[in-house]
């Protein structure tokens, strides 16, 4: 399982991120815990395996937003407390 975070520019409002939100299920439907921040100009979920960047980034374009960053690490399920 990774983390992908998207650094998104054109985000201002919770609307945004809900489109940034919708957007990123359109495109990849077995995304998890898909979530954005317009404040920090990010939409940050989670995948297994690869996907078709070039695809998504081409998605958030055409929604009005631009992708100017993706970072893509191994998620750890952290357990309870934190630990």
């Amino acid at each position: 399982m990774n983390k992908v975070v998207l650094k998104i520019d054109g985000m201002a409002c919770g609307m945004c991120e809900a489109h940034m939100n919708d957007t990123v299920r359109k495109v990849l439907p077995e995304a998890g815990k898909v979530r954005s921040s317009y404040k920090k100009g990010e939409t940050e979920f989670l995948y297994e395996g690869d996907f078709d960047q070039e695809k998504l980034i081409n998605a958030i374009k055409e929604t009005g937003y631009e992708c100017i960053g993706i970072a893509v690490e191994p998620y750890q399920k952290k357990g309870l407390f934190g630990r």
